[in-house]
């Protein structure tokens, strides 16, 4: 749980991954980013955003990853569709296809 005030902060966005290895323990990778109000400046997370936090938990963990995202624009987004292409260890194609209900 984290506190935060209420006065004058802003907005605060967070994204995590939680990364889960059979017989590993458990290992949790998150970006926070604090949105002042300032003219110009992006009221939430970016492409670019999520883009390092997988790459930084590929980068310490070693393994293929399997995202599972949300409809979420920036998820969905031509962009992040050319990054998990180009970065073809981030989603093992055939398992991904076995997750999807």
């Amino acid at each position: 749980m984290v506190r935060v005030s209420g006065k004058g902060s802003g907005r605060v966005s967070v994204t995590g991954l939680a990364c889960y290895k059979p017989g590993s323990r458990s290992r949790f990778f998150y970006r926070a980013r604090t949105h002042r109000g300032r003219t110009g400046e992006r009221r939430s997370l970016s492409e670019a955003d999520y883009a390092g936090l997988v790459t930084a938990a590929h980068n310490q963990l070693h393994v293929p990853m399997i995202l599972v995202w949300d409809n979420l624009n920036t998820h969905i987004s031509a962009a992040m569709r050319r990054f998990t292409d180009a970065h073809p260890r981030l989603a093992d194609r055939g398992q991904a296809a076995r997750l999807r209900p």
